[in-house]
């Protein structure tokens, strides 16, 4: 993760089996690193699944709408940093090589001191 202090972190927990809970933490990402906050991501869990190649290309939080790769896109465009639990990745059998973005992947202790120290912190 990046050595500067966190204004506001995301864990991202949720995956493409609950597609309705996947815009929002990207519209906050964006707009917050936008507003030049330093904005981490943090992928677990089932939220590494949309990390995968083709897999937030294909999850829609609204019927009709755009994919959540789209509001991911944004965010990363807006500075926003993603990073992805090493044993999410594993759990969820996803190869590194696999991943739709070239990003850090950390071990839970390497990634709590961060997350502690980050200004705001929520979960989805």
């Amino acid at each position: 993760m990046d050595e500067q202090k966190i204004d506001f972190a995301i864990v991202m927990t949720s995956g493409p089996d609950t597609p309705k809970r996947l815009a929002s933490p990207f519209f906050l990402a964006a707009t917050s690193a936008a507003e030049e906050m330093n904005v981490v991501v943090y992928f677990t869990g089932q939220g590494t699944v949309l990390l995968k190649n083709g897999e937030a290309d294909n999850a829609y939080p609204k019927e009709g709408g755009k994919p959540v790769k789209h509001f991911m896109d944004q965010a990363v465009a807006n500075g926003a940093q993603f990073v992805a639990c090493k044993a999410s990745l594993d759990l969820n059998e996803i190869d590194p090589g696999d991943l739709a973005y070239d990003i850090p992947m950390v071990g839970v202790a390497e990634a709590l001191p961060y997350l502690e120290a980050s200004n705001k912190l929520i979960s989805f």
